[in-house]
């Protein structure tokens, strides 16, 4: 009788599986048999595999314990980690050196590193690389590294794996760079891909792009998708105060320490604010907000210094705190997908965790918005590759903005998805046309709108649900095992009830109606302007900026958002200022004439600028202000010709507004003449700002017409 291959005998391979295990994990650790299933596909049978399988169930120990059994072969190079998150990788370098392996990432945050980790992978020094989908196709990676680290993978794991997918609630186009680097793997090269937010298409669509031109099938191995520690609930309640109050009232009462997602980074920051102004020791975390705040932010959680982390979607994939008691979401996700995923970083490593949902009726615009910075139309992609085509050079993301008019994170998009289509390519300096052949794929971009449809009605009825939360959310994911959990508020009855206590509520309202933000002044122009025939260029001469505006609140604002929307909203009508708006107008003028930042002296006169959406709303707020401030009205500054209207050009870039408002505007003979002999500031008020370019162009031409300063004041600010 032969001796048994000790690669390829499956007991032995699985005595040193758990031989690996228990250094990563502790000496009681075992594998479970869907995870050796895993490993074993991967190791022995050098199977393509997707894992769809839920939150806290392991993966990081099937391909830890896979690359540990592979690398003891020399001939098998390193592992190759496809993740979404910086965070994501740190954690994973640290929980490899546990186990012996050696791992290393490629980032933007270690530039000065990458020569000598790309010495050490081709010296056999690195079992695990981790880098980022965006990695994939930066030009000098693509172009130098990433052939070779293709040709000697030993094994490839996307982490995420849901996002390769646009049927997929997180699609993101880099993810669709993998398709090139799974074709360029040796033969037989194991891949993993991992997630646990899929449902049956996204699934499909992911085994499909796996198996490319394998000839043996991507192997799937779906587990139940319940969640046996989680609790949930939904609590119906009337306004954003009610919900803070209720948040301020319970808090406590929530176990341990946990996540409050919020839908908007202005939600995040005002529910933040509040809470602390209520005794609570909590943090916000926004993608607005600077890498190293969010990194301390994420720490302190971490480390239970504070009861919450109040953030927006920006805490995404990857974060992992197995203690985390709660997870509460003021406003619901737009997908069930993703609000299982959210809920999902609760009750790992714990019992028991309360997980609630307390929706808004403002929830439903905010989807729409955010729906309407999907793929663009036909004819600005067609603008985009005309000029690439023309150019004969590369053109950065910067110089594209005066030509389409489309937000820089939106057109950023949009080149992705054409570069993985081919029809265009990222080298240094920016983009070139490949002059290949593309089709706007309408079906499919229809058939994908009309998903997200369907998503934002079933998270509508998972609120309304009249049977167990967790059976419909796994059944939202096609979870075959789907069945009542009797834990939820459904099964087993409410554990918290709606009541809100009139001292927090009170605070709440008092709260949320404090109008006043301020307004920013622009002090840079947009670049390329002058490749479209507007002479700027730089900074703005500060004898030619607005000081620092003020704002009675945000459109997306907790308090005076929906006051406000209903006011200066795309379809909002017309009329004159309402009194409760006109009380906070003032409050917001005392405050900025004696608090934080003040005028530098009193304003000597009012400047409206022309609306064409809503000239008699603000006519009426140049009136009142006059009138209670003792003002004169020295008059109104309208667009000429067809510029677009004040606070138009929601979804397009700064380049742009500023194209379009250049030379509309030309200050009325009297009114420039009034300029020249003013001794003080001047009030120009608008309904919304958006850009912020209309404000700053009119006030330009006030400052260059003799204005000794201009104090910018609208009615709402966008976003």
């Amino acid at each position: 009788m032969s001796e048994r291959d000790p690669a390829t005998d499956r007991g032995a391979v699985r005595e040193r599986a758990e031989a690996v295990l228990r250094r990563l994990a502790g000496e009681h650790a075992r594998l479970r048999d869907d995870q050796w299933r895993a490993i074993e596909a991967l190791v022995v049978d050098k199977r393509r595999v997707l894992c769809v399988q839920r939150t806290g169930w392991g993966k990081s120990a099937v391909y830890f314990v896979a690359t540990a059994l592979l690398r003891q072969s020399p001939a098998t190079g390193p592992t190759v980690i496809v993740s979404p998150l910086l965070a994501l990788m740190r954690n994973q370098v640290e929980a490899a050196a546990r186990a012996g392996i050696r791992a290393r990432t490629i980032n933007s945050a270690n530039l000065d590193e990458w020569d000598e980790i790309t010495t050490e992978i081709h010296g056999g020094e690195v079992d695990v690389l981790l880098i980022s989908p965006e990695r994939l196709n930066n030009p000098d990676f693509r172009d130098t590294v990433l052939p070779k680290l293709a040709a000697t993978t030993g094994l490839l794991v996307v982490d995420e794996a849901h996002c390769v997918s646009d049927w997929g609630h997180d699609f993101r186009p880099d993810y669709r760079r993998l398709r090139t680097f799974l074709a360029n793997l040796p033969a037989g090269t194991p891949v993993l891909a991992t997630t646990a937010t899929a449902n049956e298409r996204v699934t499909t669509d992911v085994a499909e792009q796996l198996s490319g031109g394998e000839q043996t099938e991507t192997l799937v191995l779906r587990g139940p998708l319940d969640r046996e520690s989680l609790r949930l609930a939904v609590l119906e309640l009337p306004t954003p105060a009610h919900r803070l109050g209720w948040l301020a009232d319970h808090l406590d009462r929530l176990p341990g320490s946990g996540i409050v997602y919020t839908l908007t980074v202005a939600a995040a920051t005002e529910t933040a604010d509040f809470l602390r102004s209520r005794g609570y020791a909590v943090a916000s975390y926004t993608g607005q907000a600077e890498d190293a705040d969010r990194r301390g932010a994420e720490q302190d959680l971490l480390d239970n210094k504070i009861k919450a982390l109040i953030a927006t979607s920006a805490l995404g994939m990857g974060f992992d705190k197995p203690d985390l008691g709660f997870v509460v979401h003021l406003g619901a996700p737009p997908s069930p997908i993703a609000y299982y995923q959210q809920v999902g970083r609760a009750g790992r490593g714990v019992e028991h965790a309360e997980v609630l949902l307390l929706p808004g009726a403002e929830d439903q615009a905010i989807w729409r918005y955010f729906a309407s910075l999907a793929f663009p139309p036909e004819e600005q992609v067609r603008s985009v590759l005309a000029a690439l085509e023309q150019a004969g050079r590369p053109l950065s993301t910067q110089a594209l903005e005066p030509i389409v008019d489309l937000r820089r994170a939106r057109l950023e998009l949009m080149l992705k998805v054409l570069d993985v289509d081919g029809a265009v390519k990222r080298v240094r300096g920016g983009w070139i046309a490949t002059g290949e052949p593309w089709v706007y794929d309408v079906a499919r971009l229809r058939r994908v709108a009309q998903a997200r449809t369907a998503e934002q009605q079933a998270m509508r009825e998972y609120t309304g649900a009249i049977g167990c939360r967790m059976e419909y959310l796994r059944s939202c994911l096609d979870d075959p095992g789907a069945t009542p959990c009797g834990r939820c508020d459904r099964c087993a009855g409410p554990r918290f009830d709606a009541e809100v206590s009139a001292p927090a509520l009170a605070a709440a309202q008092a709260f949320l109606g404090r109008p006043g933000v301020e307004v920013a002044p622009k002090k840079l122009w947009p670049t390329g302007l002058e490749a479209v025939g507007v002479p700027l260029r730089g900074k703005i001469s500060p004898a030619e900026q607005a000081l620092p505006g003020r704002a009675v609140g945000r459109l997306s604002d907790l308090g005076w958002g929906a006051r406000l929307r209903a006011l200066v909203g795309p379809d909002a009508a017309d009329g004159p200022l309402p009194d409760d708006v006109a009380s906070a107008v003032v409050e917001v003028l005392k405050a900025w004439a004696h608090g934080d930042g003040p005028w530098p002296t009193r304003p000597v006169g009012v400047v409206a600028v022309g609306s064409r959406q809503h000239p008699r709303l603000v006519a009426s707020l140049a009136e009142r202000i006059g009138t209670i401030g003792r003002l004169p009205l020295l008059g109104t500054v309208a667009p000429t010709g067809h510029a677009p209207s004040p606070g138009g050009g929601a979804r397009g870039n700064s380049a742009q507004r500023v194209r379009a408002l250049h030379g509309a505007f030309a200050l009325p003979g009297e009114l420039a003449a009034a300029m020249s002999g003013l001794s003080g500031p001047v009030l120009l008020v608008d309904d919304l700002v958006d850009s912020g370019w209309t404000m700053a162009i009119v006030a330009r031409e006030l400052r260059r017409a003799g204005a000794p300063a201009v104090l910018p004041l609208a009615l709402a600010v966008a976003g």
